[in-house]
């Protein structure tokens, strides 16, 4: 039965994850993968290793589901086209891409507008990049944390991180937590940012 095509393919069709049942085989068929990849790109995960190194599979799956970057070949996870799609679904995926793709500034910056969070994975020098950190504090705060420590007493930073969310304020250095404007507007977001 996981060795008859016909039957694999109305599987995959209803729910991706049935192609982990399939035969080897059928793992590696074009047809039936991209019928599970059209369902959820995590169908991935259970493709053949070759298809996870095949760059159309790959970008079918991370235009479908971003965080699919995780069962692409190393090689992949290092190709430009394929990674910058996949921050564009999920900025976290930026997690999983080469070292090469986490210091390249389009693609941390097409990260971090879908997901401020996924600053924590950009390289050291763009995590001080002042350009990159707006676009990552104005989508989430709290992502501030992630910042290097020169710009978490930038009072233009700190500003929109506590505007977009009040709790920002902890993560902030020691001059913006003693300024009254960026008090007052972390305290406007969200009362507990007076803690800190």
């Amino acid at each position: 039965m996981w060795g008859d095509k016909a039957y694999v393919l109305q599987r995959v069709k209803e729910d991706y994850f049935w192609l982990d049942h399939a035969e080897p085989h059928l793992k590696a068929d074009p047809e039936v993968v991209l019928a599970a990849l059209a369902m959820d790109g995590r169908a991935l995960r259970f493709a053949d290793i070759c298809l996870q190194a095949n760059p159309e599979f790959v970008l079918q799956a991370v235009r479908h589901t971003g965080s699919a970057l995780v069962y692409a070949s190393p090689k992949l996870r290092a190709t430009r086209e394929i990674v910058l799609e996949a921050v564009r679904q999920c900025g976290r995926s930026l997690e999983v891409a080469s070292e090469a793709m986490r210091a390249d500034r389009e693609v941390v910056l097409e990260a971090v507008q879908q997901d401020g969070f996924a600053l924590e994975f950009a390289s050291d020098l763009l995590r001080s990049d002042r350009e990159v950190v707006l676009a990552a504090v104005r989508v989430c705060g709290c992502a501030l944390e992630h910042a290097d420590p020169v710009l978490k007493n930038d009072k233009e930073i700190v500003l929109e991180a506590v505007d977009q969310h009040g709790l920002a304020l902890e993560s902030a250095g020691p001059l913006p937590r003693a300024d009254r404007e960026i008090v007052l507007a972390a305290v406007s977001r969200h009362g507990g940012g007076l803690r800190f």
